[in-house]
């Protein structure tokens, strides 16, 4: 058997002098106690360094490994990696192996490759690993020009912390100018246009002799001059003022840098990554390409797992208190999610993280660079918006403007009840009456008191004997 080494040198072939030794896999270590016991190098040559991390056969190995397959074509080939090993068998019909004994190999053999490989000191193999490390950094370091998301995460990484300092200095700036002239910063509420104003007035008793038309609007530079008239800051020194405009040009300066590269991002994800952009818009999209670390990782990423990113300290906090776990993460500053009210936005957020993860895979594996896709998917969430605002029911009849009333659904029992009215054929009598109707009723009902008249009872004359009948005819009164 052969084995193929791989060194910082280039590739080393060895030559097994006991196969059967290799079936001892745990004790396959006791062999490589002494450097010459299980193997005999045949030789070694150098390779390229791009070809043995992509698993490709290169133009030196081919080489020497025709002169192997002539000598000895039976021999089997020992390797380390399975997808080198399938592109040698595919191009030179040469049997690889690849198995945990063969692992075991290796490691012995790299534990002793001072000894089997001659004329290698140690010093020249660390320099030669040294070398190869920055070697294949630089390879994979290349530019590429088509996918460079690595300047995205660093654009939106740069944008957040401009924000942060803007926020900062103009805070410092409104309230150190604020003691000197405090109605200002009521006047003009906009950050730029304030220290702008504050660079060109410095003392507020210049503000008449100053044109603040380019700033500001005529109306607001006539507020300025009169409240600057009754004013009552505190009066300050020209080196206070000196200070607080130098403030204000460095506000001015980094707001108009921020203003840049924020151009400059929306251009790079432009041409990154257009399908994202259209569906959630150019900083949601690089903050999730910059949390998952790559374009090519946020596309491993399920949709369910794009909806809650940014969220994971909310949703552990759920998971471990049994709560209930977040709807959305980053993807809430999206505009399709802002503009839905409270009720729809899980819903919202849920189609969009499906259809953003879409468009994610084609922008990371896709060949074209168009964001047809993209537009195609924001209509029909459009459309899907628009029918959860409105509810989606409308009448059919009539004018159709009118939202149809939908009941809330209860389970009905199909339990049938025995209704009694069919046993008698009086007609019924409807309940639900008027009071004026039940008492007139009443009254109606009411038996007429009638003075019944005495009459004698007459009995007959014909009385027969005790056996026969006695017929008596009833008197009125006795009826009553």
């Amino acid at each position: 058997m052969l084995v193929l080494f791989e060194t910082a040198a280039g590739y080393a072939i060895f030559k097994v002098l006991d196969e059967q030794k290799l079936q001892q896999v745990d004790s396959l270590w006791k062999e490589f106690e002494t450097p010459d016991k299980l193997l005999w190098l045949f030789f070694t040559f150098p390779a390229a360094a791009t070809a043995l991390v992509e698993g490709k056969l290169g133009k030196s190995l081919k080489k020497v490994l025709k002169k192997v397959v002539a000598k000895d074509a039976h021999e089997q080939l020992a390797i380390t990696d399975a997808k080198l090993g399938g592109v040698i068998k595919e191009k030179l019909n040469l049997s690889c192996v690849h198995s945990p004994a063969v692992a075991e190999l290796m490691r012995g053999i790299r534990y002793q490759m001072e000894g089997l490989i001659t004329g290698l000191p140690p010093r020249e193999i660390s320099a030669m690993s040294l070398g190869l490390a920055h070697s294949l950094s630089r390879y994979k370091l290349k530019f590429s020009p088509d996918k460079v998301d690595t300047m995205i995460v660093q654009a939106i990484s740069l944008l957040d912390d401009l924000d942060k300092e803007l926020n900062n200095y103009i805070m410092r700036c409104r309230e150190w100018y604020g003691w000197h002239f405090p109605e200002l910063g009521k006047i003009i509420t906009d950050n730029l246009a304030y220290c702008k104003s504050v660079r060109k007035i410095g003392d507020r008793t210049n503000v008449v002799n100053t044109d603040l038309s380019e700033v500001v609007p005529e109306e607001i530079e006539a507020e300025v001059k009169l409240a600057a008239e009754i004013s009552m800051g505190t009066e300050v020194s020209e080196e206070d003022i000196h200070n607080i405009m130098h403030l204000c040009d460095q506000v001015i300066e980094i707001s108009e840098y921020r203003s840049q590269l924020y151009d400059y991002l929306k251009n790079r994800m432009m041409a990154i990554a257009p399908n994202l952009t259209v569906m959630v818009g150019e900083l949601v999209g690089a903050r999730l390409i910059s949390h998952a670390g790559s374009l090519l990782n946020l596309a491993k990423h399920p949709a369910s797992t794009v909806q809650i990113l940014g969220a994971e300290k909310a949703l552990f906090r759920a998971l471990k208190t049994r709560r209930d776990t977040p709807k959305y993460g980053l993807i809430y500053h999206a505009s399709l999610v802002g503009q839905t009210t409270a009720k729809n936005k899980g819903k919202i957020s849920r189609t969009l993280a499906a259809k953003t993860a879409l468009a994610i895979r084609y922008d990371a594996l896709g060949e074209d660079t168009n964001a047809e896709m993209g537009l195609e998917n924001r209509a029909k969430l459009e459309a899907r918006l628009r029918q959860l605002e409105e509810k989606g029911i409308r009448r059919i009849s009539g004018s159709g403007k009118a939202l149809a009333r939908a009941d809330k659904y209860q389970h009905k029992s199909d339990v049938k009840v025995y209704d009694p009215s069919g046993d008698s054929t009086l007609p019924s009598v409807s309940k639900k009456r008027k009071i004026e109707e039940v008492e007139e009723a009443e009254e109606e009902d009411k038996p007429v008191e009638v003075k019944a008249k005495k009459v004698k009872r007459e009995i007959p004359a014909e009385v027969e004997s005790p056996h026969q009948r006695i017929t008596v005819t009833p008197t009125v009164s006795q009826i009553c």
